[in-house]
């Protein structure tokens, strides 16, 4: 009789070896899986080929005859047997059932024939056979003895997690396993392992070291000071707010919109870090913060400047470092977020109760008003700064609009020209602008010994000469640059302190000290300007009636960094293109002196004026001169090659007058602002030294009311004005009748 099994026992291989009356034993404990998720296909595919194999096996250890098979009870194979079956079993085949009895037959049968008809057969069927294939099942079960109908469909492989032979990897045990079949196809090579599971300890100390700088970096931000001066290790050792309600908020939200909310508040911190490095900037070189309506139009003149004083290589390379810092802040910052939100999610509970400690030790500072050593520990200093800035925005809409109004508003606007200036009548005037001359230069330590000197000798040569002058102090609308915004306050009287108002009174009709004069119909109107490189439309505005650019006043000679051309040369053009001819009218002209303009370096020389020609003798002074890079970036050499620089303009305007003036000359010659902070201090005034300088005494007699200090070196006891009255109050002085409303 004949039976059939599922299981992956193998049917008696020796019909001539009585089987023992033992009790078997319990198979191996790392074979229970293999018994378990035996299938049908599996048991059956081992049965035609194992005296062969177990033949094979006695022949590679040097034994001619095949090793008996211990068997187990009754149809049970050894527990060794079959342990390293090859992958080809876990294929898919069809699950047949197996007639036992045959199968000994047949097993039998093979085990009487030669060892070598054995390994022959066993290599035809490996030839047969692809790898990893198990034997066709029909050689030992008769198709007829297995109805279609009762096959088992195929079956399906088991996960690679589950089935370590599936894998490629041998788990059987090594002394039960060695020799009982042919060796299987070379495992492939193993997967290269990531850095971190190679060296664990140093990946943990990097990765601590990445969320501690990111959480740094996310700090910093957050308690980011505007100003300079204000980078101190106080500011830096607060309790951040905004850190705190972040940290919350990242906890508990779901993954998807942690990710989306992280990502937008990197973006959003690496604009205002950005913003606020505009506001050190600025607060540095204006005296004021980044106004993000109005400001972006400076970046045109910034690159300019760069231009002028790097060339433009270094021009361009330092546009591109400034895109570049940009995008690494917004990057960086980004990353940063998503890192520590990260780590957070992974470990929520300790964050959860890091979050809570942290909260609650900034509500009890706030309540408490505990500092360190000069701001309190509790900060919400970026939710101040971005309420800050919303109303800058809106202040600033809202003025564009009432400086609109104001600007039609104009005392002397409807003066008819034969009531404007009338004391002044005959008179040359000069109104003389001097770069970055600001009271830093008359008082600041660093400075002030080297100007009041050449104040004091200049002031000896006007009295020698016959001149007078009387002295004060005005407020300029602008610091540290933005020069045509203290041009266009002083000349048109009204508060011209931003972009927005200067491009909206430049476009009106509002009457400027310069159009005053043009109006009369008595005078010529000039201006001298060297700093102007291109178009300047703003001229009919000034009622001027000719400008000459820096294209006009045929300068031939090398540029002193930013400055086109030094004062000297400029003054020596003016005479010689207007001053010096005769006319029959008096001149009165608008002349911007540009050689004390930043980076003081180098500064021209003053030459006999008769040698100064098309300025091409300036050649070898700009090259004996210093190197911006080396005067600039240094605190102590900036602030003496500012004074240098004053000097020389100072030396140049009242030398020109002492040499080319007359008996009607009138100067007023005045700083537009204070120079930069590096210089002045960070906490410096914006006052501008302003003088008037007559031959006549009795033009100074008309303003003997103002309390200015006699001599061009205002006291520091002088009166303090804002710049933009100066129109008005000069107007009045000199004749001028206020139209009738």
């Amino acid at each position: 009789m004949s039976r059939t099994t599922n299981s992956r026992q193998l049917p008696d291989m020796d019909r001539t070896t009585p089987e023992p009356e033992v009790t078997p034993d319990a198979p191996p404990a790392d074979r229970s899986d293999d018994i378990q998720h035996s299938t049908p296909a599996e048991d059956a595919a081992p049965a035609k080929g194992v005296a062969a194999e177990h033949a094979v096996s006695s022949e590679r250890d040097g034994v001619e005859e095949a090793t008996a098979v211990e068997e187990g009870p009754a149809g049970e194979a050894p527990a060794g047997a079959g342990a390293t079956a090859s992958e080809g079993e876990l294929e898919e085949k069809p699950a047949v059932d197996i007639d036992t009895d045959a199968a000994s037959d047949k097993v039998s049968g093979a085990d009487e024939e030669a060892p070598a008809e054995e390994a022959s057969a066993r290599e035809e069927g490996e030839k047969k056979t692809p790898s990893g294939e198990a034997p066709a099942v029909e050689a030992s079960t008769p198709a007829e003895e297995t109805p279609a109908e009762e096959e088992t469909p195929a079956v399906e492989k088991a996960p690679a997690a589950e089935d370590s032979t599936a894998s490629g990897q041998d788990t059987s045990d090594p002394d039960t396993s060695a020799g009982d079949g042919p060796a299987g196809p070379p495992d492939e090579p193993a997967a290269p392992r990531k850095w971190r599971d190679r060296h664990p300890v140093a990946a943990r100390n990097v990765g601590w070291t990445v969320t501690g700088l990111s959480l740094l970096l996310i700090c910093f931000a957050l308690l980011m000071p505007t100003s300079a001066p204000k980078f101190t290790p106080g500011v830096f050792l607060r309790i951040p707010v905004e850190a705190v309600l972040g940290a919350a908020v990242l906890i508990v939200l779901p993954r998807r919109p942690r990710i989306t909310v992280a990502i937008l508040a990197g973006v959003s911190l690496g604009v205002l870090t950005v913003l606020n490095l505009l506001d050190v900037g600025f607060n540095m070189f204006l005296g004021r913060g980044f106004n993000v309506v109005l400001d972006w139009v400076l970046f045109d003149d910034a690159q300019s400047y760069l231009k002028d004083t790097m060339g433009n290589g270094g021009a361009i390379g330092a546009v591109i470092a400034v895109l570049a810092l940009v995008i690494i802040v917004l990057v960086l910052m980004t990353l940063a977020v998503l890192r520590v939100s990260n780590v957070m999610t992974r470990n929520r509970d300790a964050a959860s109760r890091a979050t809570l400690v942290v909260g609650t030790a900034w509500v009890t500072c706030a309540a408490l008003g505990l500092q360190l050593s000069g701001p309190g520990i509790a900060a919400r200093t970026t939710v101040a700064r971005v309420e800050d800035r919303v109303n800058r925005v809106q202040a600033t809409l809202k003025d564009e609009a009432a400086f609109a109004k104001e600007a039609k508003k104009d005392a002397f606007g409807g003066t008819p020209g034969d009531q404007l200036l009338t004391d002044l009548r005959g008179k040359d005037v000069m109104i003389a602008f001097i770069e970055s001359y600001g009271r830093s230069a008359i008082e600041d330590e660093a400075t002030a010994a080297g100007v009041d000197a050449t104040l004091t000798a200049k002031n000896e040569a006007l009295t020698k000469a016959g001149y007078s002058a009387k002295s004060g102090w005005l407020t300029s609308a602008t610091y540290g640059g933005s020069s045509w915004l203290g041009h266009s306050t002083f000349l048109s009287g009204l508060w011209i302190n931003n972009q927005n108002r200067y491009r909206t009174v430049t476009a009106g009709e509002h009457l400027t000290l310069t159009g005053a004069f043009k109006r009369t119909g008595a005078w010529r109107t000039v201006g001298v300007m060297p700093g102007i490189q291109k178009n300047w439309p703003e001229g009919k505005f000034y009622g001027l009636d000719n400008v000459y650019d820096s294209r006009e006043l045929g300068y031939e000679g090398p540029k002193f960094s930013w400055s086109t051309m030094p004062d000297q040369y400029a003054l020596s053009a003016f005479e010689r293109l207007e001053h010096g001819k005769k006319r029959d009218k008096p001149l009165m002209s608008e002349i911007i002196l540009t050689s004390s303009h930043q980076p003081w370096a180098p500064i021209p020389k003053m030459i006999p004026w008769d040698q100064v020609g098309d300025g091409s003798v300036y050649e070898g002074i700009e090259k004996a001169g210093k190197d911006p890079a080396d005067v600039f970036y240094d605190s102590k050499k900036v602030k003496e090659e500012y004074g240098k620089s004053i000097q020389y303009s100072v030396n140049s305007l009242i030398d020109y007058v002492v040499k080319y003036g007359s008996k009607n000359t009138v100067l007023v010659f005045l700083g537009d602002h204070q120079p930069l902070a590096s210089v002045s201090g960070s906490n410096a005034s914006r006052d501008v030294p302003v003088s008037i300088v007559a031959h006549d005494k009795s033009v100074l007699d008309k303003i003997d009311d103002w309390g200015w200090t006699d001599g061009i070196k205002p006291d520091k006891s002088a009166p303090v004005w804002r710049m933009d009255s100066f129109r008005d109050r000069f107007l009045t002085a000199y004749g001028s009748t206020p139209a009738k409303r």
